[in-house]
């Protein structure tokens, strides 16, 4: 998979090509008990251990210069439980592939992000979302994980067993163990009548809480250096399923967001000056659409232009300021902002180092085409979302630290004191753990 791009001679690169390491060893195990045996064997030989699967974090967070475990061999589904209606997944299998393995079985997950590449234990460990009024994160819709602590221990949790680390685990940023198993609420596969329609930012600023109470799933993207949005309104229907067709797809998704939408961040990176230009081209081109699908072909879309990307929660009550201001950056700045800024919502959820951990929060992502200078704008973007105190998604560009952290969640020392009882001697350790959680 384009994903897991690992170049020459050990060197593993991430999807966004903005990290680069050379792990001492690569091991792929087969089962938790090679997983667990590779865990001992690197704390005995004095090595550090991280956990990679598709790469597609923007931050080093499974990078290591010591053991890197692939989890390609454990996929699959463990189990599936109609009565709980829960599903247990091994950690490796990409959503993808639960996803199309769970529709066949007339299941589905209630909510999730727009990208399916990931793994289900690297999506979860780094808080990964979709857009929801009432549903949640990924990680908010376990219901048990299994994990391989620093001693080579196999670890179940739930809200039965073990709550304390269930609660932490969910979003364990790989500091808490190796997760090696999840177990997902899941339910009877449903159809999603999705609506896709251009609006002015100023309507949906003024509009906003309407349109998120409104709307079970309501996302929007707004061009930068134009007044233009479009919006997205996801919400279950009776049916009949009518699917986009196979060319408006084609047409939709691969020619114009891939296609073109590639040559469009091409031009703009050899030429910014006309990036406002083809803002306004690309954002009055798309006109208004209705489908009905299952979940995964709504929710999801493929993502073929590489890019790089920060994206920080807000408290809901701060995002039209927060959207307002971030407009008025980019226009005095003289900044060419390419690339959509993409707009979703999430309620409060009750794990430690969740983005909504305890409070309901709107989303604001930036992005920069792979190969454009990208620190001006967003540090711009960074320093108004930390004055709404702001949390980044722990998989993409930021620069806070543990200090920050502290401040922006109550639940950041319970976390912590986790870890130094699960990973005392910090086998599961790297820079950006080191700068994140502290020494």
């Amino acid at each position: 998979m384009g994903s897991t791009a690992s170049g020459k001679s050990g060197t593993w690169r991430n999807w966004g090509g903005n990290v680069t390491v050379r792990p001492a060893r690569e091991v792929t195990p087969a089962s938790v008990d090679e997983l667990a045996a590779a865990v001992r064997q690197a704390a005995e030989d004095g090595l550090k251990v991280k956990a990679v699967g598709s790469g597609h974090s923007f931050t080093s967070i499974a990078a290591t210069d010591g053991v890197s475990i692939r989890p390609q061999l454990l996929t699959g589904i463990r189990n599936i439980d109609r009565q709980a209606m829960t599903v247990t997944v091994e950690s490796g299998t990409p959503l993808k592939r639960l996803n199309m393995a769970l529709a066949r079985e007339g299941l589905s997950l209630t909510n999730m992000g727009d990208i399916m590449e990931q793994t289900v234990s690297g999506a979860t460990s780094t808080g990964t979302h979709g857009t929801g009024r009432e549903s949640a994160s990924l990680a908010a819709q376990i219901k048990a994980l299994e994990l391989v602590t620093a001693d080579g221990s196999v670890l179940t949790c739930s809200e039965k067993d073990n709550p304390e680390v269930f609660a932490a685990a969910r979003v364990g940023l790989g500091a808490l163990g190796i997760v090696t198993a999840i177990t997902f609420a899941v339910e009877p596969l449903f159809l999603l009548a999705a609506r896709e329609e251009p609006m002015p930012l100023d309507r949906v600023l003024a509009e906003f809480d309407q349109l998120r109470t409104e709307n079970e799933h309501f996302e929007f993207y707004w061009f930068p250096h134009t007044g233009n949005t479009n919006t997205k309104r996801n919400n279950r229907s009776a049916g009949p399923a009518q699917p986009v067709s196979q060319l408006a797809g084609w047409f939709e998704d691969e020619f114009l967001s891939n296609g073109v939408f590639h040559a469009a961040q091409l031009l703009g990176r050899a030429a910014p000056a006309v990036v406002p230009t083809i803002a306004r081209i690309s954002s009055t081109a798309l006109s208004a659409r209705s489908y009905t699908d299952i979940p995964y072909k709504v929710f999801t879309s493929p993502r073929r232009v590489r890019f790089v990307e920060m994206e920080y929660a807000v408290p809901r009550e701060a995002l039209v300021d927060t959207l307002r201001e971030l407009r008025a950056m980019v226009e005095r700045s003289g900044l060419r902002v390419n690339f959509p800024v993409e707009v979703r919502t999430a309620p409060a959820d009750d794990i430690a180092l969740s983005t909504a951990s305890a409070r309901d929060s709107a989303y604001v992502a930036v992005h920069m085409f792979r190969g454009t200078p990208y620190q001006a704008y967003f540090t711009a973007a960074e320093r108004i979302f930390t004055a709404h105190e702001g949390r980044p998604h722990w998989g993409k560009v930021h620069t806070r630290d543990a200090e920050y952290f502290a401040e922006v969640y109550p639940r950041f020392g319970e976390f912590t004191a986790l870890r130094d009882r699960l990973d005392p001697d910090r086998l599961f350790q790297n820079d950006y753990l080191r700068r994140v959680l502290g020494q």
